[in-house]
């Protein structure tokens, strides 16, 4: 294995001119805005960024596109990138200024560089425990309101020396757009913003100083190990995995990816225009859970340990009879369980055994076993099914039920098994936030009592087009009320504390106490739409100090809602 040497500025052109290739075997890009944040982060202070791994090769090798435009590739042989795409895609947008593609949809990355940033390092990273970087994968249900005051917003940027660009930051003249430095090697107009028109203004060496750091980025300098050509593809596969597996860089899906491609060439195409059709229909799905889904249907198990082993044939096969599944699961869920997104769902894999349901009944279900199965599919959405201990154990559990003959009341039987009754209590509501599985439950059940926006009247809908229409979830206490007297973020986000209505009515009502702007909203509306979510309306539960009585009342009233929504006898 050769080793060489190259800077970031070369290998961003080697991008460009299509010198740089990707295998079939690699995921797509997926790095959030943050991620490239701390990569120029971690550049810019010349800390240490990894290696990057190369296959020289004249094989006739399958290859996809970087997530950025590229040129036609003008020689021969192929240099293929097997380890560094996420980090030399988000170099490649930063540096030329040029928009990547996600999940088909182009968007731009946009970083500010802070002129005025400590000296010291001012933040530790934060580690996602999961590690996964999907984009829209785990995104909120429903968009927040502020969370913090904007004088506490500001502090803390002002602390950073990159940020994820806002419209207000970008007016501040100490703020500067990273990929305008990037493109101008003149400090003038960066100077002039910030108000410097005098060269003895102390601000200046100090602000030249620091553009200059930001463009030396460009130089910074990869080791590159470059694989040699006499390799072959299944055995480069095999190292693309092992280097992988040891890092721990990559999900398991991800790597099962690499071992179907080696086997199946040109199945990445096939998997991503299935992944395609699916999104349009309003089910935007992680390939990786298309992948688990066609083990399920190949093994009848979910997890990804025998893929190497399975036959090319099998997995065609296994493809076929899983895309059919994936039909009927979604249908199913959309039209009979009034499910239309994967932000209600609590975990993906409920789509799964939907899916190897409707397989191994032939599709044919009377009308009796398909209301048992929309029970236990929202049901099992509610409690969490697979959000609890090992979801792959949890899955394969489900799928051995189907697999042996059993339906929707042995599924229920094992939900059962796992916890407990079937109902929601008041407790269970508890502590939970909007990260909670009920949350999602709590949408689908104050849609389906009418519930609607206070001012226009709009039903409740993950839909809703422009800023003042756009689903919110609503703090009634407002937070910023709450912690002006004594109450902890946790606190102000428990479940029972959070409503549906849209953008404009919520900045509207802003820090006032209930008490407050229930009477107007009430004398306009009536008391329906407060009703429609279970939110109690007595006098002596709206006061701030009687928050916490306000909490267990609403808890009472919502787990009466959810169960009569969930067809669950709560008296059993």
């Amino acid at each position: 294995m050769a080793k060489a040497e190259a800077s970031v500025e070369e290998l961003v052109g080697r991008i460009e001119r299509g010198e740089l290739r990707l295998p079939e075997m690699q995921r797509r890009y997926v790095w959030r805005s943050t991620r490239v944040r701390d990569l120029l982060d971690s550049l810019y202070r010349g800390y240490p960024s990894g290696a990057i791994l190369l296959w020289e090769t004249d094989e006739a090798v399958p290859q996809q596109d970087f997530a950025i435009t590229q040129q036609a590739n003008p020689y021969q042989s192929t240099r293929l990138l097997l380890d560094g795409q996420q980090r030399l895609t988000s170099l490649s947008a930063v540096i030329r200024g040029e928009p990547v593609t996600v999940r088909g949809r182009k968007k731009p990355i946009e970083l500010l560089f802070n002129l005025e940033h400590p000296n010291e390092l001012a933040f530790v990273t934060e580690v996602e425990e999961d590690g996964d970087d999907e984009e829209d994968e785990h995104e909120d249900l429903i968009e927040d309101e502020a969370d913090s005051s904007a004088d506490d917003l500001q502090k803390r940027f002002d602390r950073m020396t990159f940020v994820v660009a806002t419209r207000k930051l970008e007016q501040l003249p100490h703020w500067v757009k990273v990929t305008e430095v990037f493109k101008s090697d003149s400090d003038r107009p960066f100077l002039k913003r910030a108000g410097i028109t005098d060269f003895d203004d102390p601000r200046a060496e100090r602000y030249s100083q620091r553009l200059a750091r930001l463009r030396a980025v460009r130089k910074y300098v990869y080791r590159m190990d470059i694989l040699e050509r006499s390799l072959s593809y299944d055995e480069v596969t095999e190292i693309f995995v092992r280097v992988n597996s040891l890092g721990a860089k990559l999900r398991s899906s991800d790597l099962a990816l690499a071992q179907i491609t080696a086997k199946w060439r040109g199945a990445l195409e096939t998997f991503q225009a299935f992944q395609e059709q699916c999104t349009k229909s309003g089910y935007d799905l992680d390939l990786g859970l298309h992948l688990k889904n066609l083990v399920a249907f190949a093994t009848g198990q979910s997890r990804f340990l025998t893929v190497s082993g399975l036959p090319i044939e099998t997995l065609k096969q296994g493809w076929k009879e899983s895309t059919a599944g994936m039909d009927f699961a979604l249908n199913f869920l959309k039209s009979n369980v009034g499910i239309e997104s994967p932000a209600l769902l609590s975990s993906p894999f409920l789509v799964v055994t939907l899916a190897y349901f409707g397989h191994k009944r032939g599709y044919q279900i009377d009308a009796a076993e398909s209301k048992r199965l929309r029970h236990w599919a929202l049901v099992a959405n509610a409690k969490g099914r697979y959000s609890r201990g090992s979801s792959e154990s949890l899955l394969d559990q489900d799928l051995a039920t189907l697999r042996q003959g059993g339906g929707a009341r042995e599924l229920l039987d094992r939900l059962r098994l796992q916890v407990g009754r079937l109902d929601i209590a008041p407790e269970e509501l508890e502590g939970r936030n909007q990260r909670s599985s009920l949350f999602k439950t709590m949408f689908l059940a104050f849609r389906a009592s009418g519930a609607r926006d206070w001012q226009s009247n709009l039903a409740i809908a993950l839909g809703h087009r422009g800023a003042q229409h756009k689903l919110q979830f609503h703090h009634i206490f407002p937070k910023a009320l709450l912690k002006r007297h004594g109450f902890s973020a946790r606190e102000a986000d428990d479940i029972a504390n959070l409503s549906f209505i849209g953008g404009k009515t919520n900045r509207q009502i802003s820090d006032k106490p209930p008490a407050d702007y229930f009477e107007a909203l009430i004398e306009k509306s009536g008391t329906a739409p407060f009703e429609a979510q279970c939110i109690p309306l007595a006098a002596d539960v709206l006061a701030v100090d009687r928050y916490k009585q306000f909490l267990v009342e609403r808890r009472k009233a919502v787990s009466v809602r959810l169960n009569e929504f969930l067809g669950v006898d709560a008296s059993l």
